[in-house]
């Protein structure tokens, strides 16, 4: 099954994406909203929002794109954690930082920026709007896709693989997350 993404005269997209439940409000919702506010002069488009709960383990689908109109979740994917965050490989998130050479995943709100085709093929970039995530343009912190974010691999080993500090997604998802999380939008990530 697949679905007609907006503005592209048509074009229909495969579903990747997990099944979301219905009326289902994330837990960072409300401190996404609160950034939101905090930066909403700083980014053009208050439609939707991605948010990453760095909370949960990377087994299961915690970045989420988010409706503002009305709170719900509309996407959910599995989403990698930086190596430097997660030393021993257990699939949960100890500790994030904004260090370049750190390998580790950072915090905070970022504005989503334009697409472009690097090692890991179409991927967005990311400008950091709080202390915490300052650096993440000079660490080129992204978002992009990786063979090692993949369901199979959650569900056999209770973790996805690590990245060095990027937002990475399975490539089956990459496609409709750029699409969805497109340019001048939020991306709040938390633990």
């Amino acid at each position: 099954m697949g679905v007609v993404v907006a503005g592209s005269a048509g074009l229909v997209v495969p579903q990747a994406f997990a099944t979301v439940k219905t009326g289902e409000k994330p837990a960072l919702l409300a401190r996404a909203m609160a950034a939101l506010k905090v930066h909403g002069s700083s980014i053009p488009y208050h439609d939707v929002i991605g948010l990453v709960d760095f909370s949960a383990p990377s087994r299961e689908p915690r970045f989420q794109i988010v409706d503002v109109g009305n709170g719900r979740v509309v996407a959910s994917m599995l989403v990698a954690h930086g190596r430097g965050s997660d030393p021993a490989n257990s699939g949960w998130v100890e500790r994030l930082s904004n260090r370049p050479g750190s390998n580790a995943s950072c915090q905070g709100s970022f504005l989503t920026s334009e697409t472009y085709s690097g090692k890991h093929g179409r991927s967005r970039r990311l400008h950091g709007l709080d202390a915490e995530n300052s650096l993440a343009e000079s660490r080129a912190i992204v978002i992009h896709a990786a063979s090692y974010v993949d369901r199979g691999m959650a569900r056999a080993h209770g973790r996805v693989g690590r990245s060095e500090g990027c937002f990475a997604v399975s490539h089956d998802d990459i496609g409709q997350l750029l699409a969805r999380l497109g340019t001048g939008r939020l991306l709040f990530a938390s633990k």
